[in-house]
């Protein structure tokens, strides 16, 4: 077995997407990636939250693709830029694994499977909502997705919320958008402000 020399094995260990978190991530070949995102645009259901929650399951716990720590810190980016997170998220990860292609499929295909799915749901509420039938199946899908969402955002919240401070804040940033409807902006600066003091006196 050849002996790669400590420059270069460190090189690699640190451009992998595994790296953050120790372990070495299984990279998949091209076209293994372009089948999982065709994959994921057609059950990525529940909105961001169900569509992030599918990611983590199939990308860091089943396929190993990426780390633990790399997936959440992406996340936490990507749910500071405008736009859909979940999107942005699929399309880092993309990027991650095969650079410009990787990025470019899979913001692709994350959407465009939905796009078509869309266009078939609405011609069929369009020309036959009004059966009662049609309009029961509809109408039975609301809890489904409701728990989709509520069981991802509890999947997600475990790993990302670590210590009693950040469940504390989580919590305080509920009850402020929620019953006093707090502007979702103010509540993101308000919530970095408190982490970057809290971070400079914890390390003083």
């Amino acid at each position: 077995m050849a002996v790669l020399p400590r420059a270069q094995k460190e090189k690699q260990e640190t451009s992998s997407p595994g790296a953050e978190a120790g372990s070495a991530p299984s990279m998949p070949s091209f076209a293994e990636a372009f089948r999982f995102w065709l994959k994921l645009g057609f059950i990525s259901f529940g909105g961001p939250a169900g569509q992030i929650a599918i990611m983590h399951a199939e990308l860091v716990e089943r396929r190993k693709w990426i780390a633990e720590d790399r997936f959440l810190h992406a996340l936490n980016y990507c749910m500071l830029l405008p736009g859909p997170e979940a999107t942005q998220l699929a399309t880092y990860i993309g990027w991650l694994l095969h650079r410009t292609w990787g990025g470019i499929v899979a913001g692709t295909l994350f959407v465009l499977p939905s796009v078509f799915i869309l266009w078939a749901l609405s011609f069929v509420y369009a020309k036959f909502g009004n059966l009662p039938w049609v309009a029961s199946i509809f109408y039975g899908l609301k809890p489904a997705v409701l728990a989709i969402v509520a069981a991802a955002v509890i999947r997600i919240g475990k790993r990302a919320l670590q210590n009693e401070v950040m469940w504390a804040l989580a919590a305080l940033a509920f009850v402020a958008i929620y019953f006093f409807r707090v502007p979702f902006p103010v509540i993101v600066i308000s919530a970095g402000l408190i982490g970057l003091l809290g971070g400079r006196l914890w390390t003083e």
